[in-house]
């Protein structure tokens, strides 16, 4: 019998980027779905096809699990925001690149927000996670976006606003409307997660941005990614 690359399982240690990768795509979900106290580890090695053997020599425990996946999230999102971050652009672009960035990450990305609003939640009760989430991830890019906004502020670019108290604003922008879509969806009666509320809401954004630290906002419909 011939077994394809595609349908062969990935239960055995030869390729364990592959495997690992596989088992945290399958945790990812599996924690935004069922929550880290009902999601099962047998379910999660059944969806990235190992055994459950496997997914133990790679991951202790399931808080060990929970907390790969969600060093996953945070690195992929951290790698993707530091490229915008390292564009040789003026203060300007390279902010609204990097909203424009930030958002279109958390819309393709719904099992991955799912998961860290769960966090965030949990967090309130105590988190094993959350400090070093903070520091390896959060950290870093609140330092590198807070010293373009300083650079702006320096050019005349940018309002004298504070990086401490915009950048909270600037997320909350972003994040609120994807938390809060089942409440819009009832009260609005249309869906917000739709391509074009989607689409509708990025553009708002960037121009509630534009405004609220531009000296002179300007054009925006250049601006892409």
């Amino acid at each position: 019998m011939i077994t394809t690359a595609s349908s062969a399982r990935l239960g055995s240690r030869r390729h364990p980027e592959r495997s690992r990768n596989a088992i945290l795509q399958a945790a990812i979900r599996e924690f935004a779905q069922q929550g880290i106290a009902g999601a099962r580890t047998g379910s999660i090695a059944r969806a990235a096809r190992v055994n459950k053997a496997l997914l133990y020599y790679y991951f202790k425990d399931k808080e060990s699990l929970y907390g790969a996946a969600l060093d996953h999230i945070f690195h992929q999102l951290r790698e993707h925001m530091m490229e915008v971050l390292d564009r040789d652009l003026p203060p300007g672009e390279k902010v609204l690149a990097y909203v424009a960035a930030y958002f279109d990450f958390i819309a393709s990305h719904q099992f991955n927000r799912s998961l860290v609003q769960m966090e965030m939640m949990r967090a309130g009760h105590g988190s094993p996670h959350l400090r070093r989430i903070a520091k390896q991830y959060f950290q870093p890019l609140f330092k590198r976006l807070g010293e373009v906004i300083r650079q702006g502020i320096e050019l005349g670019e940018f309002r004298p606003v504070s990086p401490v108290q915009f950048i909270p604003s600037m997320v909350a922008l972003i994040v609120f409307y994807f938390v809060n879509a089942p409440i819009m969806k009832s009260v609005m009666g249309f869906d917000p997660l739709s391509p074009q509320r989607i689409a509708e809401r990025r553009a708002a954004v960037l121009d509630f941005v534009s405004a609220a630290l531009f000296t002179h906002p300007p054009q925006l419909q250049g601006v892409q990614k």
